[in-house]
C-alpha cells in the first residue's frame, strides 16, 4: 500500500548567498518581511506533518542550527563540510534517512514561498504514479540560466536540459526545473552514489539523478505547478524585495 510510506523532508540550507550583500549572514537566515527564508520552508514542510524533516547545514552552521532548533525543534541538522555539490548535500542526510522507506521531499531554504498546497499535490501526484521521482517544474516569463524540461509528444518527461547545455530549441521551453523533487529514498540513495562531478564547477548536482532513474527504467514524473511565482528562489536583494511584493499581493488575494 502507497499510504502507508513515510514522508521525510530535507532541506538544503548549507549555501552561502554570495550574492545577498551580507556575507555575515547564512542566506537561508536573511528576512523576508521580518521572518528568516528557512522560517517559511520549515513552515511549508510542518504542513505537511512529515515524520522527519532534516535540514542540511553548512555556511554559518551554528546560526542555522540554531534557528532550526528554536524554529522547529523535532528537525534535525546534519553538516555539509564542503560545498560540493546539491547532490553531495543531499547525501548527507543518507545516515538519517536511508534506511527508512520514505519518500524524501527536498526542498531548498531560499524558496520561501511554496505553499503547502502545492507541496501536498506533488507528493500525491509522486505516489499516484508509483514514481520513483518526481520533479517539480512551472512555467516562467524568463526562463534564462534554468534547467529546461523536455517532454515527448504525449507530455512524458524525457530528460531535464541545463541552459549552458542547451540548443537554441530547448531554450525556447518556457517549462523549467525547480530544483524542488520527491524521490523514494530506497532510489535516492544509491543514485545519489552514482552521481558524478565530471563537470565545469567539479560539483556532485542532484539533477543527475533524473537520467540516472531513467537509464535504469524507473518511472519518473514531472509535475507543472499552478503557480511560478510561488517557485520564485532568493539569490539578491532584489529576489527579496520581489518576494516581498509577491507575499503582500497573496495576502490581498
Amino acid at each position: 500500500m502507497q499510504h502507508t510510506r513515510e514522508l521525510a523532508v530535507a532541506i538544503l540550507a548549507a549555501g552561502q548567498g554570495k550574492r545577498m550583500g551580507n556575507p555575515n549572514l547564512a542566506k537561508v537566515l536573511a528576512l523576508l518581511d521580518g521572518k528568516p527564508l528557512l522560517g517559511y520552508v520549515l513552515e511549508q514542510s510542518s504542513d505537511l506533518a512529515p515524520n522527519a524533516v532534516v535540514v542540511i547545514v553548512g555556511h554559518q552552521r551554528e546560526s542555522v542550527a540554531a534557528f532550526v532548533a528554536e524554529a522547529m525543534p523535532s528537525a534535525s541538522c546534519v553538516v555539509q563540510d564542503q560545498q560540493l555539490g546539491t547532490g553531495h548535500a543531499v547525501q548527507q542526510t543518507a545516515p538519517v534517512l536511508a534506511g527508512k522507506q520514505a519518500d524524501v521531499i527536498i526542498l531548498s531554504g531560499d524558496v520561501p514561498l511554496l505553499t503547502s498546497a502545492t507541496l501536498q499535490e506533488l507528493v500525491n501526484r509522486h505516489r499516484a504514479s508509483d514514481a520513483a521521482a518526481t520533479v517539480l517544474t512551472a512555467h516562467v516569463p524568463d526562463p534564462t540560466g534554468y534547467g529546461r524540461i523536455v517532454r515527448d509528444a504525449d507530455g512524458t518527461l524525457l530528460r531535464i536540459v541545463e541552459h549552458k547545455d542547451a540548443t537554441e530549441v530547448e531554450r525556447a521551453i518556457t517549462e523549467i526545473n525547480s530544483g524542488i523533487y520527491v524521490v523514494k529514498s530506497e532510489a535516492l540513495y544509491p543514485s545519489l552514489d552514482r552521481v558524478s562531478n565530471t563537470n565545469a564547477q567539479g560539483e556532485f548536482y542532484l539533477t543527475d539523478i533524473i537520467g540516472i532513474l531513467q537509464s535504469d527504467g524507473a518511472i519518473v514524473d514531472a509535475w507543472c505547478a499552478p503557480s511560478w511565482e510561488e517557485l520564485h528562489g532568493i539569490n539578491t536583494v532584489a529576489d527579496l524585495e520581489h518576494a516581498s511584493e509577491l507575499l503582500h499581493k497573496r495576502s490581498i488575494t
